[in-house]
């Protein structure tokens, strides 16, 4: 027997406290959201011939304090190790990214950016801070802070297993 979290109107008869509904709306705001920033995203960097999902690789690769193996990066970013190979693998034929023998385990290569990948990473973030420096334009950076707290709580308890999916 299925269980139903109840995103979508009566779809189950268990009943949410008010912040769960409050909560329901922001998750559907999120999808729509997150739809909207990927499709904004790739308009953004396909002149670099980059999508959004090749652009966030690129920038966690770029923002790691050392190169790391594929699980690591995936593990940093939050995403799915095969997607992330997938990518990488795309990214390395092009001459964006490279790999690198890692000295603690013989099969898990380090990524490393080449310098045309540093090149392309830079670029698209020349694109990006005028873009993003109008999408705030009007908002307080108190309101900024507040969501990115919310988000950070959300993220850490999804994490941890704590009101992650329901137990059959």
């Amino acid at each position: 027997m299925m269980m139903s979290i109840g995103f979508y109107g009566d779809m189950s008869k268990a009943k949410r406290t008010p912040a769960g509904d409050a909560l329901t709306d922001l998750v559907l705001d999120i999808f729509r959201l997150n739809s909207l920033i990927l499709t904004a995203g790739d308009r953004l960097v396909a002149g670099l011939g980059l999508t959004s999902a090749r652009w966030q690789i690129l920038g966690g690769i770029a923002e790691a304090q050392r190169p790391q193996p594929v699980a690591w990066l995936a593990r940093d970013l939050g995403a799915n190790r095969q997607n992330v190979q997938r990518i990488v693998n795309d990214l390395q034929k092009e001459g964006l990214v490279a790999f690198e023998a890692n000295p603690h385990h013989r099969r898990a290569q380090l990524v490393v950016l080449t310098d045309k990948g540093r090149q392309t990473f830079d670029a698209a973030m020349r694109l990006q801070a005028p873009w993003i420096n109008g999408l705030s334009d009007g908002l307080s950076i108190k309101d900024i802070e507040t969501a990115r707290r919310v988000a950070a709580v959300l993220r850490k308890r999804l994490e941890g297993g704590a009101g992650g999916e329901e137990q059959a």
